[in-house]
């Protein structure tokens, strides 16, 4: 019997959207008072302490929800999600304040995945037809699922660099994996998708345009929602998967499923293997990632994340084509795979090129020769980057000049 949409969709989002409005601002205070905040450095963008208890205010929002409809729809499979990320938000909170190694988050990530396998079940085990390979032995698919479910959760972590970037991909992402889970009847996964829109919400727009209630959601928050991308992805690449039993076979639910995460996983690609390149740690924080070459080019945050939500978007309507189309499944994989990759390296070193160009082409003009931005008067030393490029590098940006359209004062 087929649960009322009220069950399912309309009474859990609302439950998790007036509970994290109610307890955000509490949060907010509660962070102030014990000092948890986020303090600024050479490598963060905002200029004064802001909190870091998003993460918790978005959990509670998500695990109430769930608790309150447990009694009309079959939760069973959600207790062991929910003790992931908990453990999840515990090592990232703690992270947070005490900055932990990342050898021993890592080392977490990876027990708490095992957790989902062995005790939940959940683990990444059919293929659904790619390359003509189906249901796949265990030996194979634990190592797999480890592997997939802890560079998805780090993928999520790492596009935390702007306000609302996070959190408003984790809405889109909850809000396609949800409307499938919906389609195909999978309503514990439906619910869970459900409580995270309504969880984020109220959290984004706080993030985004909040003055005195801003608080960032941390790498707690950043953490357990990876988890959930993680479930969702797993839910759907499990054989016995309802999603599979619904869709046409020719439904490449691989390629769809990385269309869905494009942007995180392939920028945290190309940051990490560009820093290997280097000799450095792929673990070491810089700001080589596609947020910050939007930031540095003058965007605000607001026209950053609406940037690369597009850019997702566009992936996934990508992948929507070449499915449409009738391509077999491995095309439609090569064309996500493509398209990611123009969405993230190309897109990167295009507007990298085009920055150098025209900074150069500037100080030709000022008298400099081809010397670094760093390397002008004294006059200029206290403005930013953004700011000494914005009359003469934006004029000829038309990427740039559309956001400013839509730009929203940071």
């Amino acid at each position: 019997m087929t649960t009322p949409l009220c069950y399912t969709v309309i009474i859990p989002f609302f439950i998790a959207l007036f509970l994290v409005g109610w307890i955000h601002p509490k949060l907010v205070k509660i962070a102030l008072l014990k000092n948890i905040v986020d303090n600024p450095d050479a490598r963060k963008l905002q200029r004064t302490p802001v909190p870091v208890l998003g993460g918790v205010a978005v959990f509670f929002g998500v695990v109430i929800a769930i608790g309150s409809m447990s009694a009309v729809v079959d939760c069973s499979g959600l207790p062991v999600v929910i003790m992931a990320m908990m453990a999840m938000l515990y090592t990232g909170t703690m992270d947070d304040i005490l900055n932990l190694s990342p050898s021993l988050r890592f080392l977490i990530e990876i027990v708490v995945v095992l957790l989902l396998v062995f005790v939940g079940g959940y683990c990444i085990n059919d293929f659904r037809g790619l390359w003509g390979i189906g249901p796949i032995s265990s030996w194979y698919a634990v190592p797999l699922t480890v592997f997939a479910t802890v560079g998805i959760i780090n993928a999520i972590n790492l596009m935390d660099g702007v306000n609302g970037l996070s959190s408003g991909y984790c809405i889109m992402a909850c809000t396609i994996f949800g409307i499938l889970f919906h389609l195909a009847g999978e309503e514990v996964m439906t619910i869970l998708a459900v409580v995270s829109v309504g969880a984020l919400i109220p959290f984004f727009l706080h993030n985004v345009f909040g003055k005195s209630s801003k608080m960032f959601i941390g790498d707690g928050g950043t953490l357990v929602m990876g988890t959930v991308m993680s479930v969702f992805v797993i839910a759907i690449l499990q054989s016995g998967s309802r999603v599979a039993a619904f869709v046409d076979p020719n439904v490449g639910l691989v390629p769809f499923t990385l269309a869905v995460l494009s942007v995180p996983v392939f920028d945290t690609l190309r940051v990490m293997s560009t820093r290997m390149l280097k000799g450095s740690s792929p673990f070491r924080p810089d700001k080589t990632h596609l947020h910050h070459m939007f930031i540095d080019m003058g965007c605000s945050h607001v026209a950053t994340t609406l940037a690369i939500l597009g850019l997702n978007t566009a992936v996934v309507l990508c992948w929507w084509a070449f499915e449409a189309a009738g391509f077999s499944i491995a095309v439609q994989l090569y064309a996500v795979v493509g398209m990611s990759l123009l969405a993230t390296f190309g897109l990167y070193h295009f507007m990298q090129w085009h920055i150098r160009r025209d900074t150069n082409s500037w100080a030709l003009s000022a008298g400099w020769g081809t010397r670094p931005i760093s390397a002008v008067p004294e006059f200029f030393s206290g403005c930013s980057r953004s700011w000494i490029r914005f009359d003469f590098l934006f004029a000829t940006l038309y990427v740039r000049d559309a956001f400013l359209k839509i730009d929203l004062t940071y």
